[in-house]
């Protein structure tokens, strides 16, 4: 037999299964139901994965990589109620434990200064100063973040100006009134205009506006220990401008000491006494990644007798919390995917089964294909094509659902969604194979019938 009669023979077979799915619609559509459903959950499902992995990707981009995040704490061995100091001065023992508790003057800028110059794998060191404060200009008020920190924070986070320039070092030494404002804080008092050399009233200060920090579109955690978060909203300044100017939490006036001592409003000011940390973070940038782990733990060690053996801060490596994260992340969407794959598997169950009741409702009809000439290749490449069919057009249509379906979690519950070809490619591999192998059994218990006792029935 010539390639011409074997392409006639086997595209008369498709055709014959290709009729017999539009003479049974419905059953083709349930039986495809099952494929569809299962290749639409292993996109979706793919897809909020690598968005969340995408979205890790960002953070750690934006916490930059060989960082060390330094918070202050409050630690566990202060003493700060009424009650403790009104006990310690009753009780002789307990007055001379609490003279024994240590002093720590929390996290200042001297820690910043002297982590740079004494550990050797510091790459770069950058305070962080960080108040909620109100802008005001020509009667608008608008709520920002107002930050003191030094040009380092610009290269550690990867952020770059729109327009203007960094602080120079006068600006740094001299704490003058300048700063560089966000993107939103120029929409809203500036609008078209360049702010650049204009100035802005940010609490009781004026400052001039020397940049205009470009516009970031990643939306992540809002800081805490990793340090992610946007800049849209803030108003940096220089550190020293931050403590000169507006508010140094290290100096304690004498009126709060007074308070302290007294009985009225003294729990408010032992408070703001405790609250004494100068710097709210301290960002650490290691000069080669091997040395991350053990820089970490020589500046927590280092810190600690600074601070007099007081606990009371806390050394975080961001780039690993957040490739932890990714992990667990990755192992869920392992799990998800392999639900999500379930559900393939019950399809193909799902065309076995409705394959394997159609051959006994069409036994009639295999029965005359077989006494017209009609071989068992003929038989079960028709059956076979039959449940394929339905797996690959269940299968494209399950492609369909599963990019809108992500597309809408995107849209509604704001959850980013990245939809990958190899997530495609692979449920829609899988839904053939399942075709072929499910659809095998009932088109060879098809071919296997004999012609004489099929035609009887």
């Amino acid at each position: 037999m010539n390639a011409k009669a074997y392409y006639q023979r086997y595209s008369y077979n498709v055709l014959i299964a290709v009729e017999a799915i539009f003479a049974n619609k419905i059953k083709s559509l349930l039986t495809a139901l099952g494929i569809i459903f299962g290749v639409a959950a292993v996109i979706r499902m793919l897809a909020i994965g690598n968005g969340a992995e995408q979205e890790i990707l960002e953070q750690i981009k934006m916490v930059g990589v060989n960082n060390i995040i330094i918070t202050p704490i409050l630690p566990s061995n202060q003493a700060t109620t009424n009650d403790q100091k009104s006990a310690a001065a009753s009780d002789p023992t307990q007055q001379q434990s609490a003279s024994k508790t240590k002093f720590s003057k929390g996290l200042t800028l001297l820690d910043a200064e002297s982590i740079k110059e004494i550990i050797p794998t510091v790459k770069d060191v950058c305070p962080v100063i960080t108040f909620n404060y109100s802008a005001i200009l020509n009667d608008k008020s608008s709520p920002i973040k107002l930050e003191g920190t030094t040009n380092t924070y610009f290269s550690l986070f990867d952020i770059r100006l729109e327009s203007g320039t960094l602080f120079n070092m006068q600006h740094l030494i001299n704490g003058y009134p300048v700063c560089i404002i966000g993107n939103n804080v120029k929409n809203v008092f500036f609008n078209q205009e360049d702010p650049v050399g204009k100035f802005i009233k940010c609490g009781q200060i004026w400052l001039k506006i020397i940049g205009v920090i470009e516009k970031r579109s990643f939306v992540g955690s809002g800081g805490g220990t990793m340090a992610v978060s946007g800049t849209d909203n803030k108003i940096i300044i220089p550190v020293k401008t931050m403590l000169l100017r507006y508010r140094n939490k290290a100096l304690i006036r004498a009126d709060q000491v007074e308070a302290a001592g007294s009985d009225a409003d003294a729990g408010k000011a032992v408070a703001t006494i405790e609250d004494r940390n100068q710097l709210d973070q301290i960002i650490v940038q290691v000069a080669e990644t091997p040395t991350l782990t053990s820089t970490a733990k020589i500046v927590g060690k280092m810190l600690f007798r600074k601070h007099n053996d007081v606990q009371d801060f806390e050394v975080s490596i961001p780039e690993l919390l957040l490739k932890q994260q990714q992990k667990t992340k990755n192992i869920f969407n392992i799990v998800l995917g392999a639900i999500a794959g379930i559900s393939l598997i019950v399809g193909g169950i799902g065309i076995m089964n409705i394959m394997l009741a159609s051959v006994l409702e069409r036994v009639r009809e295999i029965g005359t294909r077989q006494a017209i000439g009609a071989s068992r290749k003929d038989i079960v490449f028709q059956f076979l094509a039959e449940s394929t069919l339905i797996s690959v057009s269940g299968g494209l249509i399950g492609i369909i659902l599963g990019i809108a379906l992500s597309k809408i979690i995107q849209s509604m519950f704001d959850i980013k969604t990245i939809i990958s070809l190899f997530s495609i490619f692979i449920s829609f591999g899988v839904s053939v194979f399942i075709g072929i192998v499910f659809g095998y059994l009932p088109a060879k218990r098809a071919a296997e019938k004999d012609p004489v006792e099929s035609l009887r029935q």
